[in-house]
């Protein structure tokens, strides 16, 4: 029987394809950058995803 749960490396994260970090990360000086850093001190999606990040990079 297949498991309906993806495996972490395959794992999605709407972060990577999020259009406000798109659009801060071109122009890291404006309102939307500003309100993306704020975004990402607290959100649990955005800590989840550096984590997978970061496991990758070990591996």
């Amino acid at each position: 029987m297949k498991s309906n749960n993806p495996s972490s490396s395959e794992k999605a994260f709407g972060c990577e394809t999020c259009p406000m970090r798109k659009k801060a990360e071109a122009n890291p000086k404006t309102l939307v950058a500003r309100l993306w850093r704020w975004h990402t001190g607290w959100c649990p999606g955005w800590k989840a995803y550096q984590a997978h990040l970061a496991e990758q990079a070990k591996s």
